[in-house]
């Protein structure tokens, strides 16, 4: 059964002023099985966040459609992971994660649970400003699964964090998503994190952007990054398709 179908047909913006209209997205077209971690990679300005956001329903100006199972004539629940946490400043830990569920359901109890598999029930009460930017990451990451999401979408959440926090906090991902199921879409720039994290990746074209290759992840796991098998993947994947991180594959 597929969790995710995505057919975008075009997306264009405006141009500005008398300008030209660009069209960002054509011809994308992907479904994700349910409980699949999918990673999405293209080259920077592709249309990797406008795709994230046409799906999560924050940008509806679009031709085509997005289907998410089980939705049932409601909003389906989405997770969203942005590139910086936007956690909010005056609330605490504890209350910036409750922000997640829905009223009724913001008695106490299930913002606790998740933030304890975090390891951050000890800053429950500490704001925002006063946690470092892993844990903020990390804050962001409980506040996304805490409606238990059919769709987890991630836009480069780890972005501009150094190597070993990344790695510390790509794990975190990896044993929240296997105790708490879900869909999961990954965008980001880099390789080694696509091959490290996902089932399948999905590799965008320049813009306007479509899947110029859709590559199935075979490794067990648990995976690192700087491993030889993922270094030996990778370069295999870009013998083959030379320009593949540019958003042209050929076969």
């Amino acid at each position: 059964m597929n969790s995710l179908e995505v057919q975008i047909e075009r997306k264009r913006f405006a141009g500005a002023g008398n300008g030209a209209a660009r069209i960002a997205i054509q011809g994308l077209d992907f479904a994700v099985p349910e409980g699949q971690f999918a990673c999405i990679v293209g080259p920077s300005g592709c249309g990797k966040t406008t795709l994230l956001n046409i799906i999560s329903a924050l940008d509806k100006a679009f031709e085509g459609h997005v289907r998410i199972a089980g939705a049932d004539g409601e909003a389906p629940r989405i997770g969203y992971v942005f590139q910086m946490p936007r956690l909010m400043p005056w609330l605490t830990v504890r209350d910036n994660v409750r922000l997640g569920l829905p009223r009724p359901s913001r008695g106490p109890g299930l913002a606790e649970a998740l933030l304890a598999e975090m390891q951050l029930d000890d800053v429950l009460d500490a704001n925002p400003g006063q946690l470092s930017g892993g844990m903020q990451r990390r804050v962001a990451l409980a506040r996304a699964f805490v409606n238990e999401p059919r769709l987890l979408l991630l836009d480069e959440p780890f972005l501009s964090l150094d190597a070993p926090t990344a790695e510390r906090l790509r794990g975190q991902l990896l044993e929240l998503w296997q105790r708490h199921p879900t869909t999961v879409l990954f965008v980001t720039h880099d390789l080694r994190e696509a091959l490290c994290l996902a089932d399948r990746v999905l590799f965008l074209s320049p813009g306007p952007a479509r899947v110029v290759l859709d590559y199935k992840v075979e490794l067990p796991r648990p995976r690192n990054p700087e491993s030889a098998a993922i270094d030996d993947l990778r370069r295999r994947l870009l013998d083959r398709y030379p320009e593949l991180l540019a958003g042209i594959a050929k076969s």
